[in-house]
């Protein structure tokens, strides 16, 4: 018996020694406060708001009296998430609006967008934060690879579909979460949907590098119009996101516990596109990355005008946008 403790003791101690090097104790995060009706008479659109950080930044939008529009594509769960955050708001909060959007299917994004032009007469700020992370190979339902038709190109049609709206409501803003993995990715123009070779790890970082040259171009585009559009990456965060990496069993509880200690809660990992979306701080500013609610420097791919320029371009094409 003693001995199984001990070797428990043993492995235990050597999970958390690894999580701690790979993930090191990070600052304790700030949350924001803002004035009660900040966000009242704007209407926010957030993807992926019924778990992890879409769903508490829907929530805090929501005790900000924003009209938050819940993009999700899990009806069930997102209204279970609505039930939730309406009850944590408070009795002075905004209002919950609940749409379907599977961001895998370009259908059923035009129909979201086509929905929302019929029922909203402003956007205020739209939020690109749904993702999926490492998933074994699949296709959406237009043929794309999972992670960079979810991560980028769902959202590229997303946002362009929108733009008018987006441009009629100015001053506007448009959030992009992407991840500091970006570091990790290049873009393979030669094979985007990774149909010769695929990597979960690297396709994930491509996705999130496109989020960034996607943000960088866009930002040029609407230069003079009103409307501003920024990045983020939120750290390292306790969310479903890393539901297709495999853990061994055993390691599952000591797992859990060094992600207690070493990772940011859903509502840390909201801090930044709560800032971004609300911060007067933030008026004006755009084409810029943030992170725990201030500028961080990329690396030279991630600000790359002529890969945000081809990307643009292609990824139009593969959404059906070019001419």
């Amino acid at each position: 018996m003693s001995a199984a403790v001990l070797v428990a003791a043993v492995v235990g101690g050597g999970v958390l020694f690894l999580m701690r090097r790979l993930f090191p104790v990070q600052k304790a995060v700030k949350l924001l406060r803002y004035p009660a009706g900040t966000m009242r008479g704007k209407t926010v659109i957030v993807t992926g708001a019924n778990s992890g950080i879409g769903k508490a930044l829907a929530g805090e939008l929501l005790k900000l009296q924003a009209r938050v529009v819940m993009a999700c594509r899990d009806q069930s769960s997102a209204e279970e998430a609505a039930k939730d955050i309406k009850e944590r708001a408070g009795p002075e909060q905004g209002e919950v609006v609940i749409k379907q959007l599977d961001l895998a299917s370009l259908s059923s994004v035009r129909r979201f967008c086509e929905e929302i032009h019929q029922e909203e007469s402003k956007i205020d700020v739209l939020i690109n934060n749904a993702g999926i992370y490492q998933c074994p190979y699949m296709k959406t339902e237009d043929g794309f690879e999972m992670q960079f038709g979810v991560n980028h190109l769902g959202h590229f049609l997303l946002t362009h579909l929108l733009l008018d709206r987006l441009k009629a409501s100015a001053p506007s803003r448009i959030v992009v979460v992407s991840s500091k993995l970006y570091k990790y990715g290049q873009i393979n123009f030669d094979d985007l949907n990774s149909e010769s070779n695929y990597n979960k790890s690297f396709c994930y970082s491509q996705s999130k590098l496109a989020n960034l040259l996607f943000t960088h171009e866009l930002a040029r585009q609407l230069d003079g119009t009103g409307v501003t559009v920024n990045a983020l990456t939120p750290g390292i965060v306790r969310t479903r996101l890393g539901r297709h990496v495999q853990i061994p069993f055993l390691a599952k509880p000591l797992f859990y516990l060094g992600s207690l200690l070493f990772f940011k809660s859903p509502l840390e990992g909201a801090q930044t596109p709560l800032y971004l979306a609300c911060s007067p701080e933030a008026e004006g500013v755009t084409g810029k990355c943030f992170a725990n609610c201030e500028e961080e420097e990329l690396l030279a791919k991630a600000t790359d005008d002529q890969a945000a320029k081809k990307l643009w371009d292609v990824s139009r094409r593969m959404v059906g946008l070019a001419d």
